[in-house]
């Protein structure tokens, strides 16, 4: 049976946050609240969780995931990314932006998307999934929770455990969240490439 806790959404309660760190580390699939809508998270080395995650949202190995990172430092760590690059997203983290960019050695294959060797990696604006990448202590790889046949995202709690019970182990419930997809910026070329214009302003990339 699904977990469900009610979550404070600006000020988490730590001892929440250290259940919930320890449902990943055990390998258990859990809702979170973000800046742009809940998503669907798990451990970054669990095999079996991810083949879960992509059960439940219904899409193959050529979907792109995200993986959420608490700031710039870790981002390096997982991402290649040169001086320009660098200055972009120190300019926009942490904010509503899902940057594409070519992952490290450190990352399974099984999280890149398979030709192009990329990844999704973000630096979320919420209090409660910053709080619980700083408890954890490591990223957290995750996805939309965009639920199949779906047009938008649900936004209440409850909705989602009514939908999702059994199915993942813990929600993390603030109450409502917002629905509005992240700006998506391929950074793998010479210059930023807009994929999808959502929440994140376009003006420090200078599209028009």
């Amino acid at each position: 049976m699904t977990r469900v806790v009610n979550i404070h959404p600006d000020s988490p309660q730590p001892r929440l946050l250290a259940q919930a760190a320890e449902f990943i580390r055990n390998g258990d699939v859990l809702v979170l609240p973000t800046d742009s809508g809940y998503a669907l998270g798990c451990h970054l080395g669990d095999k079996d969780a991810l083949a879960r995650i992509r059960l439940i949202r219904q899409i193959d190995e050529r979907h792109l995931l995200t993986l959420m990172v608490r700031d710039l430092s870790e981002i390096a760590h997982f991402a290649r990314v040169d001086n320009a690059q660098y200055r972009l997203l120190k300019a926009t983290t942490p904010g509503s932006y899902t940057f594409i960019l070519e992952g490290t050695k450190e990352l399974p294959r099984r999280v890149l998307h398979p030709k192009r060797k990329t990844i999704g990696l973000r630096v979320p604006d919420h209090p409660v999934a910053l709080a619980l990448l700083a408890e954890l202590g490591e990223p957290l790889l995750t996805t939309t929770l965009q639920l199949p046949g779906d047009e938008v995202p649900p936004t209440e709690g409850w909705e989602i455990a009514e939908r999702l019970d059994e199915q993942v182990e813990l929600i993390l419930d603030c109450g409502h969240c917002a629905n509005e997809s992240t700006t998506v910026i391929d950074l793998t070329g010479r210059t930023p490439e807009l994929i999808r214009a959502g929440r994140g302003s376009l003006a420090p990339f200078g599209f028009d």
